[in-house]
């Protein structure tokens, strides 16, 4: 958020995550898409864990400052960095309503250090999660679909997602 020269990284509630999703006509990832994004990214950064006041602003603050000085105004992807807000068929099969997937935080051999976990309530955050945005458009061998479609065709969905059931298209916002 800000300008080119004065911004910083934000942390939202997936559902607010959704909501500008929606709007720029994109989708959350999988952990397949997170774990594709990691291996094509330009920049792996090591993750960088922080331990007290881990939802307060000062902690988001300090961690943007820690990731930008590892950066090193570096241009291209990065990845390792976050945890990323993920979709899951596990939104679905939970018993406890209203909690968000995360999954990935990449260490540089490439393994996450968060496994897809779907213990945190919807509107939890904090400096370790970020967002990343999936165009919903996907070409696939010159036919244009979207994702929703990819995701229910029994062989297309293994493109876009590892886990037996792949769902859940996205969180659903008031």
């Amino acid at each position: 958020m800000g300008t080119h020269r004065d911004w910083a990284r934000v942390h939202i509630t997936p559902k607010a995550a959704q909501r500008i999703a929606d709007r720029l006509h994109c989708f959350l990832p999988t952990r397949k898409i997170s774990d594709d994004i990691y291996k094509a990214a330009k920049w792996k950064l090591p993750p960088v864990p922080m331990y007290a006041y881990r939802d307060s602003t000062p902690t988001m603050w300090h961690h943007h400052l820690i990731i930008e000085g590892l950066r090193k105004q570096r241009k291209g992807l990065i990845a390792g960095i976050k945890k990323d807000v993920v979709i899951s068929g596990r939104i679905l099969r939970d018993n406890r309503p209203d909690h968000v997937a995360i999954y990935g935080w990449h260490t540089t051999d490439g393994k996450p250090i968060q496994p897809l976990y779907t213990g945190h309530v919807f509107w939890y955050v904090d400096y370790s999660q970020g967002i990343r945005l999936v165009y919903r458009k996907i070409k696939i061998n010159g036919k244009w679909y979207d994702y929703t479609e990819v995701l229910k065709d029994p062989v297309l969905k293994n493109l876009l997602c590892d886990e037996e059931y792949c769902d859940f298209y996205r969180y659903a916002v008031e």
